[in-house]
Formats: C-alpha cells, structure tokens, sequence
C-alpha cells in the first residue's frame, strides 16, 4: 500500500472548535503511511481544538481556504465537534470545496458532526453513512441511510460517529485513498 500512497497529498479542512483527536490521529495516521497531510482552513493564524470538555492545542494552518483547490489534494478529511462543522456549513467556499472533490471522485472523509457539512454541500441524497447520533435525523431527513456502525464506506465517502471509531475510520479513509478516484463517488 505504500507505493499506492507515495505522492499522495490530503487535505484536512477545519477552522475553530474541531475535535482535536478527529484531526490530530487521521493527520498522524496519513503522515506514518507517507501522505502529505495540509490544514486547509478560512483562518490564516493557527486554529484552537477543542480537546473533548475544554480547549486544546492551536495548529498551524498550512493553506487558506481560499487559495486551495481541489486539484491539489488526492482525498479530504472533514474533523468534527460541534463549533467547527456548524461554522464551515455556513460558509460558501467550504462547500464548494467540498463538492468539488465529490465532482472529481476522490475520497472524503468526516467523523462526527462533519456530515453536517456534507449536508449542505447537497452530497449525502441516497449515500449509506454515520455520524454522531444526534446528526442521525439530520442525514436521514436530507436522503442519506443513517446505519450505526463505526465506520461506513459508500462509494469512497467515509464517515464514522466518534473518537472512539477512529481506528476504523483512518484504516477505511487510507484505504480508500490508496484505492484512488472512484467513479461512482458524485456529487
């Protein structure tokens, strides 16, 4: 699998208040596997974690939002929390980021409340996913077959419900990344 990741560059997309381990294991899972890993964010200083009940470290945000592209990256992975998605669902050019990487049929991955973001994105009609249980009625009522699992794979979009599914999720998310584009991953 190594050689189907040498080359590779992800993009971890999140601004403040993302789960600190949803960011922090992905982004040390693809870097030990030879991923070049990227913290796209709307924020041009460092961004603050929120580590579970209080705040947590500040990481260095390597590229805006606004300067990235799509083309740039092999996959995106979309950290949760409750302050980050709810903020990045708001925002015009992080959805359309999003999107982009389903209308190219590359990987996306998100973990808790990070599906929320692919809810206003439009990318979840008929797609099979998890999230964090209280997202459940949200995926549900835009389309999407909610199933409590610690991690589900529809056609190259990964989703998991909690830190404690994110052995599982960054194993499917590598795998899929290693796989590459996927023809039936859409928008």
């Amino acid at each position: 699998m190594a050689q189907q990741l040498q080359g590779k560059r992800v993009a971890i997309l999140a601004t403040h208040g993302f789960e600190e381990s949803e960011l922090a294991v992905p982004r040390a899972a693809l870097q030990q596997a030879g991923v070049e890993v990227h913290i796209v964010s709307p924020q041009k200083d460092g961004i603050r974690a929120w580590a579970e009940t209080d705040w947590g470290d500040t990481y260095q945000v390597d590229k805006l939002l606004g300067e990235a592209s799509e083309h740039d990256y092999h996959g995106l992975v979309l950290p949760g929390g409750l302050f980050n998605p709810d903020t990045l669902r708001q925002d015009e050019t992080a959805l359309n980021f999003v999107c982009a990487f389903f209308q190219a049929h590359k990987p996306v991955a998100a973990i808790c409340h990070a599906p929320w973001i692919l809810i206003n994105a439009g990318v979840v009609e008929g797609r099979r996913m998890t999230s964090f249980s209280s997202v459940a009625e949200d995926l549900k009522n835009a389309g999407a077959q909610w199933e409590d699992s610690a991690v589900v794979c529809d056609n190259a979009l990964v989703t998991s419900r909690t830190p404690e599914d994110l052995d599982a999720f960054t194993a499917k998310l590598i795998e899929e990344l290693a796989e590459g584009k996927h023809q039936h991953q859409h928008a």
